[in-house]
């Protein structure tokens, strides 16, 4: 007689391979999604707090402060971390510019970034970079100053715009920059620049394992450029996030908007939804 809890060979087969799929799904819900500032910049510049009240409002879990937040005083810092306290809501990481990676200037990131709770510290442009030295010299930047940075706790992080997916001499320089970085230095794909560049998120995602600690959700169309929402454009977002989640090592994603046919709180609060909606 067959003991009534053994599973047979095909229903246990049957289970293992939905495994995976059971393990997407969780690891989806615990990701959070927040929101990249930039995508509400001119109503955060004449109103931050109310900007991130109604922000948190929608639903979103936590923020990145763009470049703007290095010139704030940690006194300033306190005031926003209070505020994010308050209103239940993180931020994990800030986008730089090459000061905050410098000698002269690394010390305020660390500070600042300290105040504001963040995991990451991320380059968001290097900058005219022209040649494949040139971005090898950007690798090196970023090496020195993670360096630094894991003595306080934190890392550096590199934010990809379409240049890196251009090759020069037949390298794209995002795989040159990949090559050259240590392994702790978060790779955060802008996902819309490399669609618009011709480059495969997903194949990205998979060949840099452990490394796309975060992406900022971007979409983009051959008509509407990045004007539109999420969702609206030609990424293969359920490949890329199933990507992200099982190989990628996201932690967070960040909705991210240029700029749509509606207001700038209203783009958001539409985007917010539309990701829910593909994700239920």
């Amino acid at each position: 007689m067959k003991n009534k809890n053994t599973l047979s060979r095909r229903s246990f087969l049957a289970l293992a391979a939905a495994a995976p799929v059971a393990a997407a799904k969780g690891a989806s819900r615990r990701i959070p999604v927040g929101l990249e500032l930039y995508s509400v910049r001119h109503q955060l510049a004449r109103d931050l707090p109310g900007t991130v009240r109604a922000v948190a409002k929608m639903g979103y879990p936590c923020v990145e402060f763009f470049a703007p937040y290095y010139s704030w005083t940690p006194d300033y810092a306190r005031q926003v971390r209070k505020e994010l306290d308050k209103l239940g809501i993180s931020c994990h990481s800030t986008h730089n510019d090459l000061t905050s990676f410098t000698a002269e200037g690394i010390g305020k990131a660390i500070e600042l970034n300290h105040i504001l709770g963040t995991w990451y510290v991320v380059l968001a442009s290097p900058g005219d970079v022209a040649t494949l030295d040139g971005w090898k010299r950007v690798a090196e930047t970023l090496n020195k100053a993670n360096r630094t940075l894991e003595g306080h706790g934190l890392h550096a992080g590199y934010h990809n715009h379409d240049a890196e997916w251009r090759p020069i001499n037949g390298q794209k320089p995002m795989h040159v920059l990949a090559a050259n970085t240590d392994r702790s230095i978060m790779l955060q794909l802008d996902v819309g620049t490399c669609v618009a560049a011709g480059s495969d998120p997903v194949a990205w995602v998979n060949q840099n394992p452990g490394r796309i600690r975060s992406m900022h959700l971007k979409d983009w169309s051959p008509q509407g450029g990045y004007s539109v929402l999420f969702g609206e454009g030609v990424t293969p977002w359920k490949k890329l996030f199933a990507a992200a989640e099982s190989r990628g090592g996201v932690r967070y994603y960040l909705i991210e908007q240029e700029g749509s046919r509606y207001p700038e709180l209203e783009t958001a609060r539409l985007c917010l939804e539309a990701y829910r909606k593909l994700r239920a």
